[in-house]
């Protein structure tokens, strides 16, 4: 084999592309910043303020009261009592360079019923602007090919099985090489295999880099950033009602599970800043020439040649999990808890639908069955990986608890981040 150091390879004309519509009852992708004090935020009436923080400091060192602010910051106080002093509508103010303190990007509605402490805000563009990242698309893309590859060894010639997989982990936990707060299954144990295993055949000549980013045959997919998810009310053409979409609120969000007869158990609320009734477009773009460059080391096929096997693969992998999560919805019986009343009567009828409506899911609250080949490893061994990288919970099913919720009115009435992609043109 004529083998050659490869140098950057020049992209070609020969591409699919396709603008996809991207829509979603509800969804979060955290940021950088993935928790915010109470002195960060400001909660009033029906909505939260993230206000622009260099914007608020000059107005506060204009009015005289920057030393306050950082003596809250040091008791980590929230600051509503400190704007009232300053201005009663304060919800206007603007600094000396005419920069809104509080601008409507980081306005959202309240869905929280009393005090919110540590909120976790949505991801925001340079512009501070939601979005959502072409990464965190491709990412649980990349989550759904690999599930699929395991899952049709046979017909891709899949260089590792599932049954080799977990052998692996299971002397992973024996040799004490899994840790509390390790990843849930090590990428290393199959991830390179079925990504980046490949030599390359460029313009007659073979490359075999080292394996690594180079040798990645998804380098041919590129996925861009959605559109901002900012508020916008549309028409219906045919019914002429007007619908709201890309609403930012705070939510009330129950993580819960189960005791040994079933019954719902409470265990935590944590507060987050998400989009409802998301609809925004995105694009992906498809090197066809690219991906005809890439020749697996030991004979795996690739897994799709065009934009549309690629949603079919993702909607498999949606399929599945849809499936796991009826079960175990079916299976939790509602508890009257002291401190939430954990009806999931809404969350049972939103998974009736035999065929899942949806083709990814994708951001915060997940789990594992969304970003993990979860559902395909032996139930025994996936909760002892869960007691050995998690919280011990032996003798229960793992994952075990689930996270749900609240609508305005403080009902469980969401699941995070199930999308549907259309594509458009």
């Amino acid at each position: 084999m004529n083998t050659t150091t490869l140098q950057p390879l020049t992209f070609t004309k020969n591409y699919q592309t396709a603008k996809i519509r991207l829509t979603s009852p509800i969804l979060r992708i955290g940021g950088a910043v993935s928790q915010l004090n109470p002195y960060e935020y400001i909660q009033a009436g029906g909505k939260v303020y993230l206000p622009n923080q260099e914007a608020l400091a000059r107005v506060l060192l204009e009015r005289g009261k920057l030393q306050q602010y950082i003596q809250k910051i040091e008791d980590k106080e929230d600051i509503k009592y400190l704007l009232d002093s300053i201005d009663e509508n304060w919800q206007n103010l603007t600094d000396s360079y005419d920069n809104q303190v509080f601008p409507a990007i980081g306005i959202s509605r309240k869905w929280v019923n009393g005090k919110i402490s540590d909120l976790r805000p949505m991801i925001r563009n340079g512009f501070g602007e939601p979005y959502i990242p072409g990464s965190s698309i491709k990412g649980a893309m990349r989550s759904a090919i690999a599930f699929f590859l395991l899952k049709h060894r046979e017909e891709y010639n899949t260089p590792k099985r599932i049954s080799q997989i977990e052998a692996q982990l299971r002397q992973k936990i024996n040799n004490g090489e899994l840790r509390r707060k390790a990843k849930f299954a090590d990428d290393k144990l199959f991830m390179s295999d079925l990504f980046e295993d490949f030599s390359l055949r460029y313009k007659d000549k073979n490359y075999q880099p080292r394996i690594g980013p180079y040798t990645d045959f998804l380098r041919a997919l590129d996925i861009s950033d959605s559109t901002p998810l900012l508020t916008k009310t549309v028409p219906n053409k045919k019914t002429g009602k007007k619908k709201t979409y890309n609403i930012p609120v705070v939510t009330e969000v129950i993580v819960s599970s189960h005791f040994n007869d079933d019954k719902a158990k409470y265990k935590a609320s944590l507060y987050t800043e998400m989009i409802f009734n998301i609809r925004c477009e995105f694009t992906i773009t498809l090197d066809v020439e690219m991906l005809s460059w890439f020749n697996h080391n030991q004979g795996m096929k690739l897994p799709f040649n065009s934009i549309e096997e690629l949603v079919s693969i993702c909607q498999e992998f949606s399929q599945i999990q849809w499936d796991g999560e009826y079960d175990y919805w079916n299976n939790i019986n509602d508890n009257k808890d002291k401190r939430k009343n954990l009806d999931f009567e809404s969350i049972r009828n939103f998974y009736e639908k035999e065929k899942c409506p949806y083709q990814l899911r994708l951001g915060w609250g997940t789990g594992m069955g969304g970003t993990t080949i979860n559902w395909l490893i032996n139930d025994d061994l996936r909760a002892q990986i869960r007691d050995t990288c998690g919280l011990k919970a032996p003798n229960f099913q793992a994952p075990k608890s689930r996270r749900t919720i609240l609508n305005r009115d403080g009902d469980i009435r969401y699941v995070p981040g199930w999308t549907k992609l259309n594509i458009i043109n």
